[in-house]
């Protein structure tokens, strides 16, 4: 077959053949940038630091920043409690110390805690017994399970040197102690009020009193032996005992309160 000059058959392919030609051409290029696709979403990029990237969240939403390693954070939170059991002190620790006996760099942790309060915070968190688990649903039940964890609590601080060292130590830090009662007691406290909330909604309670009082009147008895009276003893009833105790009241049986119902009597002059 003849061509011109510039390599063109002076019998052209009807268009139709042409198109097919040059779609044949393109399928390939499709085939092997859908394959890098799928093998990309089969073998997410792993950084060393932070190990596979994590799945995507519940709601659909993609993850955003660097994803966290359990297994990293989990060696930066033991290097902490290592150099404490050793005799090292809150002030004395450093974050490039503590990045040294994790080992992992400085810039690994900062990466997780603004300082040394967030991570100390997180130290604290992961000695002590875990928070319970309540229903959201019920009142009384799950005002039992919370003072209940505020028990076991106070029998671990008794029980561990570390804990109680760490916690005496923490006091002395306003800045560490603020970060700790924003981020573990005051949602404990919050948690609190919102099931004497629900006991109040299901009749189980009067209606008639301030909520976070009756809240408080619940937590009290338990705060005061668990933190102010280390002497006390922690029955395991004694959860039950107070709630029982607040529901009867304290006057004595058959004689009717001093005070209007709703209002609390008159301090002694």
């Amino acid at each position: 077959m003849r061509r011109s000059g510039r390599g063109k058959s002076l019998h052209p392919r009807p268009v139709g053949e042409n198109r097919e030609v040059r779609l044949r051409s393109e399928r390939p290029t499709a085939r092997r940038e859908a394959d890098q696709v799928r093998q990309a979403a089969q073998n997410p990029v792993r950084d060393p630091a932070t190990g596979p990237a994590g799945p995507s969240c519940p709601d659909g939403e993609p993850r955003r920043g660097r994803p966290r390693s359990a297994a990293v954070e989990r060696a930066i939170l033991d290097a902490v409690v290592q150099l404490l059991e050793a005799g090292e002190t809150l002030d004395g620790l450093s974050i490039e110390r503590i990045a040294r006996t994790a080992g992992v760099g400085k810039a690994t942790i900062y990466r997780r805690w603004s300082g040394k309060e967030e991570l100390f915070v997180d130290v604290l968190r992961d000695i002590e017994p875990p928070d319970p688990t309540v229903s959201g649903t019920a009142g009384l039940d799950d005002l039992r399970v919370l003072l209940e964890s505020m028990r076991t609590r106070g029998l671990a601080q008794r029980s561990s040197a570390l804990l109680h060292n760490v916690f005496v130590q923490m006091k002395k830090h306003p800045r560490l102690w603020t970060e700790y009662h924003s981020t573990v007691i005051a949602p404990r406290r919050v948690a609190t009020v919102a099931a004497v909330q629900r006991a109040v909604d299901a009749g189980e309670l009067r209606d008639d009193l301030d909520v976070e009082f009756m809240g408080d009147l619940f937590l009290g008895p338990m705060l005061v032996r668990t933190v102010h009276r280390p002497e006390a003893s922690l029955p395991e009833d004694l959860a039950d005992r107070i709630i029982g105790t607040l529901l009867q009241g304290l006057a004595p049986r058959g004689r009717k309160p001093q005070a209007t119902a709703g209002e609390p009597a008159a301090a002694p002059a």
